[in-house]
């Protein structure tokens, strides 16, 4: 077996929040690794805990927020060692950068685009104005903006919301990272504008060759930037595995019950389907399954016990009792089995956001 070179490794984490009187536990005991140069895609409803998740790599958690347990391994170094911001400037944009979803709040409304870029050039690598100018506008160039050395003097307000969120992802990269985290990049764009987003990170990290983190609720961007996918659901990852794995062989019915919603593969005159219930208070502890009050397909163990690991395959895993030997068989529904030729039909459409 190809043995695997792992950048990012986090084992055993818990993240809780202080509200009020009151302790959150937004994080509950997660572990995974992240191989180098591949696109992992968290997916979840909101509040499931993916950003937080994604935020402790890069000490950006809320004042009320900590890690309580836990370790996050990168080039051979804990970061839950770093203490203090001076700390995490080393790790912070220089090696692991973040685009998060609205641009303007990564911007500064006052300054021209083009300084914002060089700043961080000059800052992070040392450069002369002139030289992270020019390293400016060649990377203005690389995101898709058209006589950007015209356009380096303009400022936000004159880019539309598609051009503001090239230059985020500019001024991410402007850096070189090893890591970059996508915190839902295109929630606030139309589909077009969404599709030309998706396809440029692909398409730079291919170039650059760092590792993306996708953060998203959308599972039809998943399919089609994705290598691998975790699902996350109440503080925890419930299943993991290829891309392929999640979409053509799922094996928790959260995750099935992510797929079934899907509106992209609705036909006409079929009702879509929705999870029922709300996710479980992370105020309280939660027991057993946090999915099985949702769950059509709920075991007595499930209310009772925690389930384990159950590993699928070398690359699927899943967090759900229907995989104990003992449990009755079960099969996902019908629109799953399905979904393998529905997915085919959306993508000669282009439905999907075009092909992987």
């Amino acid at each position: 077996m190809e043995e695997k070179n792992i950048i990012l490794s986090v084992k055993n984490l818990e993240v809780k929040f202080k509200v009020r009187d009151r302790v959150l536990t937004a994080i509950r005991n997660v572990s995974l690794d992240f191989e180098e140069g591949k696109v992992v895609a968290i997916v979840g409803e909101s509040g499931s805990g993916k950003s937080v998740f994604t935020k402790t790599f890069t000490g950006m958690l809320e004042v009320n927020g900590e890690v309580s347990n836990g370790e996050i391994w990168f080039e051979g170094r804990n970061l839950m060692d770093i203490k203090n911001d001076k700390g995490w400037e080393e790790i912070r944009g220089k090696k692991i950068a973040t685009v998060f979803q609205d641009p303007m709040t990564s911007l500064n409304p006052v300054r021209t685009i083009g300084y914002q870029i060089s700043e961080v050039i000059m800052k992070h690598q040392g450069k002369s104005k002139a030289e992270a100018k020019a390293e400016a506008i060649e990377l203005m160039e690389k995101v898709g903006i058209k006589d950007a050395e015209r356009r380096y003097d303009e400022y936000p307000f004159m880019y539309s919301g598609g051009m503001r969120q090239r230059i985020v992802i500019a001024i991410a990269l402007a850096c070189h990272p090893k890591i970059l985290i996508c915190d839902e990049p295109t929630t606030a764009l139309d589909v077009t504008i969404q599709a030309q987003i998706i396809h440029l990170i692909k398409d730079l990290a291919e170039e650059y060759g760092f590792t993306t983190i996708y953060i998203t609720h959308d599972l039809g961007v998943v399919a089609n930037v994705a290598d691998y996918v975790a699902v996350m659901y109440a503080g925890q990852i419930i299943e993991y595995g290829t891309v392929e794995d999640i979409f053509y062989n799922s094996k928790h019915p959260y995750t099935w019950g992510l797929l079934s919603s899907l509106p992209q593969l609705g036909l006409k005159g079929e009702e879509l389907f929705a999870i029922r219930g709300t996710p479980p208070s992370l105020f309280e502890e939660v027991k057993g399954d946090a999915f099985a009050p949702r769950s059509n397909y709920s075991l007595k163990i499930d209310f009772e016990k925690e389930p384990p690991i159950f590993k699928v395959s070398d690359t699927h895993w899943a967090k759900t009792w229907l995989l104990d030997p003992r449990a009755p068989k079960v099969e996902p529904p019908a629109v799953i089995t399905s979904l393998h030729e529905r997915m085919l039909e959306m993508t000669k459409k282009g439905g999907v956001y075009g092909e992987r």
